[in-house]
């Protein structure tokens, strides 16, 4: 880098200073000497392989059977979507009701605290929640106009709610009085909706107690006012059928219960049998990891930590050969394997309390060896069966 520098030179005496220089007073710009800097040598340039040509067009793209395959998937195949949330601490909030009834309706804001990591430790057959979820980013993109499907995401709403009926609330001891509450909670319901910036999801538990086959109180057998609990039931869904920003969830163990009415409007009816052995199997795997996690459980008696596989890795090494180093945590897995299989039948309710109950039982339940644990979760088992009603 050149500095530049002033030089003040008198009038020359000798002319030869005169015309090289040029007699005058006034201050002449004269540029120092540059610094030398070494500078390292460059870096040499790793330049990256380009992607296959197979997945030239298709380099964002994860298909489901990669997923399902435990392939391992390059950098080029997947595009990270990445969602920051901040879990609210507000907890459950109720309807308050100045006439002394029960409150019709609890009310949480979403993302919750109690609610975090509820999804994950939910365990159904393969494919269900993924289609519970593409549901949901399918009905708002057909509700709202105008919407770029490549932009459909939750990132629109600002907040979040989730609203669960009590269902048993909306009954009232005077005549034609449930059909008015009916009409009241979705009135509520419908002022949440009608600000566009809120997502709201309405779920009712056990919806046969509002949804009962007509057909059963025209032959006498239920109350004529509970053709009006349906009748203003279906009416208000309607009603909240033109609003994007709403999703109602329903649950029932009657199916055959339920109206048809109901059951005609609704998109998807998801049938959630007994867990299966996959199921069973990973809901007993991971009530294992928490208890090693916490101390619970202590290591197997060979020292080493208690590695659990999931299902898929357990069955491809079932039929390949042992690693010596691997050969306590295959025993393990069989032993666990076997505690699967010997649960059916058993709902996933059940499923979560056997360990607890196993611990209960254990001869000595502050030195918890994992195989000596699994084998008292099978006498438990075979127990918990053995009490079940015919």
């Amino acid at each position: 880098m050149s500095v530049p520098m002033e030089i003040s030179l008198p009038n020359a005496t000798t002319g030869d200073t005169s015309e090289q220089i040029g007699a005058t007073s006034e201050p002449v710009q004269v540029a120092a000497p540059s610094p030398v800097i070494q500078l390292p040598p460059p870096s040499p340039v790793f330049e990256s392989p380009a992607p296959p040509p197979a997945f030239a067009e298709e380099k964002f793209l994860v298909s489901d059977e990669w997923v399902n395959n435990h392939d391992i998937l390059l950098f080029w195949q997947v595009k990270p979507d990445v969602h920051v949330f901040q879990l609210s601490e507000e907890g459950q909030c109720e309807e308050l009701s100045g006439d002394g009834q029960l409150s019709s309706f609890n009310e949480w804001i979403l993302p919750a605290k109690e609610f975090d990591g509820m999804w994950e430790s939910l365990i159904y057959e393969p494919g269900l929640k993924q289609r519970l979820l593409r549901y949901a980013a399918s009905a708002l993109l057909f509700t709202e106009k105008g919407v770029d499907p490549f932009l459909v995401s939750w990132n629109r709403y600002s907040q979040c709610q989730l609203v669960e009926v009590n269902a048993h609330s909306l009954f009232s001891k005077w005549f034609s009085e449930s059909g008015k509450l009916v009409a009241k909670l979705f009135q509520k319901i419908q002022e949440m909706v009608e600000e566009e910036n809120n997502l709201v999801f309405v779920l009712i538990d056990e919806v046969e107690s509002l949804a009962a086959a007509r057909q059963a109180a025209l032959s006498g057998s239920e109350p004529s006012d509970s053709i009006r609990v349906v009748n203003a039931l279906l009416t208000q869904m309607d009603k909240l059928k033109s609003s994007p920003n709403v999703i109602i969830l329903t649950t029932s163990n009657i199916t055959a219960a339920i109206d048809l009415a109901f059951v005609d409007r609704a998109d998807i009816k998801a049938y959630v049998g007994p867990p299966t052995l996959q199921a069973r199997y990973e809901i007993l795997r991971s009530c294992m990891q928490e208890l090693v996690r916490t101390g619970i459980l202590s290591k197997s008696q060979d020292g080493d930590n208690v590695i659990l596989p999931n299902y898929a890795s357990l069955k491809e090494n079932l039929s390949t050969a042992v690693i010596p180093e691997f050969k306590t945590s295959l025993s393990l897995s069989k032993q666990l394997l076997e505690a699967a299989e010997a649960c059916e039948g058993l709902s996933g309710r059940s499923l979560r309390k056997l360990p607890f109950l196993a611990h209960a039982a254990h001869a000595n339940p502050y030195i918890c060896d994992p195989s000596q644990f699994l084998c008292t979760v099978i006498d438990t088992i075979r127990r918990e069966r053995s009490e079940m009603p015919d």
